[in-house]
Formats: structure tokens, C-alpha cells, sequence
């Protein structure tokens, strides 16, 4: 075998043993790992289990034939990149054609040449991997939801209306901190903060779409929507608290800066989408809702609390999580002023989130 046909893990379904195991020695030859299913329901179950490169589907089976699981791996966002080849004795066009147009990638008939489908093997494992490739390559640079949404829909820039909540967050007096330390260790203590600061929001289902010094955004609500987001970015916001104070009690022992940071969270309508050009973009959001969160971050210096959230978020809450009026405050390009909460991180729901270093 080429090193350009490097050996994968293929499944096998059909309801013939015979066919299934003289396919699978034929395979096992050539160095691949084979798995065998004799239906498409178990196929469907093996799928959801393991990961595959390849799968060789029969047309015609029991429980579930060949163009039914096509039509479920294609729902599904996390199999439907799957290589699959179909294999039957039906040498149809119109056979050929709907599975062609359902996904498929070949359609081999019976009996199958062994050089047609070593050929059409080596290819369909090559795509595969060379997608993970792409998915691991996105993924360096975007968050997974984003990666995921670039997969499945593909990248085109615009937007969209969306409801969501945003949230920013800086590092209290960065700059003076950043002057009294060498560049290494200024770069380690934000290297630091952005990861336990991405783990919280991630942990919440948001998406970190910007980091600007030692400032970050984050979107709850997109790109893929969530009835809860306005309690999901209070959770997270909540976490990040959290582990900014065990952060600190750790570089405490070890004699290093402590940190303290502000959130704003402000939840409403927002155009979310892909911005830039075709050569460079970012997936981001904007609107008024942006701006009141921008707002209300850098507003926390001014009230000496940790989270602020305007009445959108507030009215989003359950009674699990207590919040503190605090007057109201005009946000750039708002004709009326937002009322202001300031959440209580004692709050028996906020309490309980935890985390640990």
C-alpha cells in the first residue's frame, strides 16, 4: 500500500455474511481495520460508538436499507462527513443517481472489482482525513461551535438576527500590572486568565469571538440559538469569579500578581455572523446589545461589582439568582438609560457552580 493510501478503519454493512466477510479479508489484506454490521440499525449504532473513516453500505437490507441510513448520517452534524460507498447488485441508474444525490460518495455493483475498490477506498479515506485536517485546522483558530458551523453550513459572509446574550470582561489596572513585569511574564499571567476565562464560558455553552488585550467578548446564544442563554452567561460569568479567586490564592503561595476582573452582560436582539473580507474574517456579533454589555463592564469599575447585567438579562433569571439594583446608566446609543443589577455571587444557583483548578 502507497503512503498516500495509508490504512483506515472501515465499517462494513450488509445483510450477507458471505459478502461481508469476503469484503473483509479482501480489506484486512490491505492493512485496514474492519468492522461489520449486518443492518443499517446497527450500523447506525456502531457509528454513534466509534469513529470511522469509511463506510461500505449495501442498498438493499432489513430494519433499515442503505438510502434510509444515508438519510440519517445527513442529519447528522457529527457523522454526516463520513465517506460512504454504496454497494449493490442493483445496477440501476436511477439507483446510482439517489444515493449520488443523497450523499453518497461511490456506488460500487456487485461483484465488486478488488482494484475499483482498493481505488475508491484509498480516495474516500484520503477526503476523510484530509477533512479532519480542515476541522482541526478551524478549530486552532474558532471556537468548535464556530468550527462546526463552517463544517455544516459552510463560510459566507452576513448575518443574521439573533437572540443572545454578550458578555465582556477585562483585568482591573492591566496596564499597571503589565509595566512592573517583564514581557514573558506578562504574556504567562494573560495566557493564564484566557484559559481559565474560556473554560468557564465554554462550560456554558458560549463562545469567546474576541480577545483584545486583556479584554474578551463572548456570545451566548449563537451561532447556534439557546432559550437560557441569559443564565448561562450569568453562570459563566459566575465561574469565571471563581476561578480568578482560586487563580490568585495558587499565585499567593508562589508569591505572583493577583488579578481582579469586571463582567458585563447585556442580552436583546443582535446581528450575529461572519465579518471582513474573503481573505480574512471573524465570526462576531453586533448591535445595541453589544454596546449596553461593552457599557456595563467598564461600568463596574465605577460601582466597585464584579458582574453587571442590564434588565433584559435580569428578566431572564430564575429566582435562584439574586441581583442588587443599581440605578441606571446611558449606553452609547441609546436615547433611554438601562437599568442596572449587580448579580450577588453568593446566590444559591451561583454558588454551586465550583469549578476547580
Amino acid at each position: 500500500m502507497s503512503a498516500s493510501s495509508s490504512p483506515g478503519t472501515i465499517l462494513i454493512v450488509d445483510d450477507n455474511r458471505m459478502n461481508r466477510l469476503l469484503l473483509g479479508r479482501a480489506l484486512d489484506d490491505r492493512g485496514h481495520t474492519v468492522v461489520f454490521a449486518e443492518d443499517g440499525r446497527e450500523a447506525l449504532e456502531l457509528l454513534g460508538r466509534q469513529r470511522f473513516d469509511l463506510m461500505l453500505l449495501d442498498v438493499m437490507m432489513p430494519e433499515l436499507d442503505g438510502y434510509e441510513v444515508l438519510a440519517e448520517l445527513k442529519l447528522d452534524p457529527q457523522l454526516r462527513d463520513i465517506p460512504v460507498v454504496m454497494t449493490s447488485a442493483l445496477d440501476e441508474l436511477d439507483s446510482v443517481v439517489k444515493c449520488v444525490e443523497m450523499g453518497a460518495e461511490d456506488y460500487l455493483t456487485k461483484p465488486i472489482n478488488p482494484v475499483l475498490l482498493n481505488a475508491r477506498i484509498a480516495a474516500s479515506v484520503e477526503k476523510k482525513r484530509l477533512r479532519d485536517q480542515q476541522r482541526d485546522l478551524i478549530s486552532k483558530f474558532a471556537t468548535k461551535e464556530v468550527a462546526d458551523d463552517l463544517m455544516r453550513s459552510g463560510f459566507s459572509l452576513g448575518g443574521e438576527l439573533l437572540d443572545a446574550s454578550v458578555l465582556f470582561c477585562d483585568i482591573r489596572s492591566f496596564t499597571t500590572i503589565a509595566e512592573a513585569r517583564d514581557p514573558a511574564e506578562t504574556i504567562e499571567l494573560l495566557n493564564d486568565y484566557y484559559t481559565l476565562m474560556m473554560d468557564a464560558i465554554g462550560a456554558e455553552g458560549g463562545i469567546v469571538n474576541q480577545m483584545i488585550g486583556d479584554g474578551l467578548m463572548a456570545i451566548f446564544g449563537a451561532p447556534l440559538p439557546s432559550r437560557n442563554h441569559r443564565r448561562r452567561a450569568v453562570r459563566a460569568a459566575a465561574q469565571m469569579l471563581e476561578l480568578i479567586r482560586l487563580f490568585n490564592e495558587e499565585q499567593a503561595t508562589r508569591g505572583k500578581v493577583q488579578i481582579e476582573i469586571g463582567v458585563g452582560i447585556a442580552s436583546g436582539q443582535v446581528v450575529a455572523g461572519y465579518t471582513g473580507t474573503q481573505q480574512r474574517a471573524t465570526y462576531t456579533c453586533v448591535g445595541d446589545t453589544v454596546n449596553v454589555a461593552a457599557r456595563l463592564e467598564s461600568h463596574t469599575k465605577v460601582v466597585g461589582r464584579a458582574i453587571l447585567i442590564d434588565e433584559n438579562t435580569q428578566r431572564g433569571l430564575d429566582d435562584g439568582i439574586a441581583v442588587d439594583p443599581q440605578g441606571e446608566l446611558l449606553a452609547q446609543g441609546k436615547t433611554q438609560p438601562v437599568k442596572v443589577y449587580a448579580v450577588r455571587v453568593d446566590s444559591p444557583v451561583i454558588a454551586d457552580v465550583a469549578p476547580q483548578l
